[in-house]
């Protein structure tokens, strides 16, 4: 059985309890579907632990926004986070990003960040039934939309563990999945909120950067 974690987002407040948490199940290997830095402050701490634990990473639109240089076109907010983290992210953990895949294929499995025609910033959507009708395999994984889903299209299943740092369908807690080679099960697990928004404050942010977090971002605006 494997365990999925995706949107981390610099939150290792929650990456810690999502870990402890598998760390108690029966878990062969650990994939992580990108976007490992974005919105908070602990970006090394995050890119270290999955380092040390060798977790099979992907690169997510937010990690390429660090290691390219360029900006999100959506959100003058996302920018100030990452323009914070490009100035405290270590050079290890900035080449590490850089060397991310953008796609693993594991026998009948297949993961993205984004989707299947864009990796990267595709926003996947779930109603349309036909979308992997043309793409090759069973089981598609991807997360970007910080949103827990499991679908089934005929024979073949899409997966979304949902987010780790930023859940954003009204649930606090952070989010994840396993899949056992047959099924998705989604699990959620609290964590210590109060002191992400600590360390933003430390940081330099006001609440409107981390407020999202306490009601599962139902009013996001970052």
């Amino acid at each position: 059985m494997i365990a999925i974690i995706s949107d981390i987002h610099g939150n290792y407040e929650a990456l810690k309890k999502v870990l402890e948490m598998i760390d108690g199940m029966e878990i062969t290997e650990i994939y992580c579907l990108g976007d490992i830095v974005g919105y908070y402050s602990q970006v090394n701490e995050c890119c270290n632990e999955l380092r040390e634990r060798n977790v099979k990473c992907l690169i997510g639109n937010h990690d390429w926004y660090m290691i390219s240089g360029t900006k999100c076109m959506r959100s003058h907010s996302v920018n100030d986070c990452l323009e914070y983290q490009r100035k405290t992210i270590s050079d290890t953990n900035l080449k590490w990003l850089s060397e991310l895949p953008v796609i693993i294929n594991k026998e009948k499995v297949s993961m993205v960040h984004g989707g299947w025609i864009n990796p990267l910033d595709e926003y996947l959507d779930v109603s349309n039934k036909k979308y992997f009708d043309d793409i090759q395999g069973r089981i598609f994984i991807s997360g970007h939309t910080h949103i827990q889903r499991i679908y089934k299209y005929g024979n073949k299943t899409y997966g979304n563990p949902g987010s780790v740092g930023q859940p954003r369908d009204g649930d606090s807690r952070a989010a994840f999945a396993t899949f056992d080679g047959n099924s998705f099960t989604g699990y959620r697990v609290e964590y210590d909120i109060d002191k992400v928004g600590r360390l933003m404050k430390q940081a330099g942010f006001s609440s409107y950067y981390y407020g999202c977090l306490y009601d599962g971002a139902s009013k996001l605006h970052v």
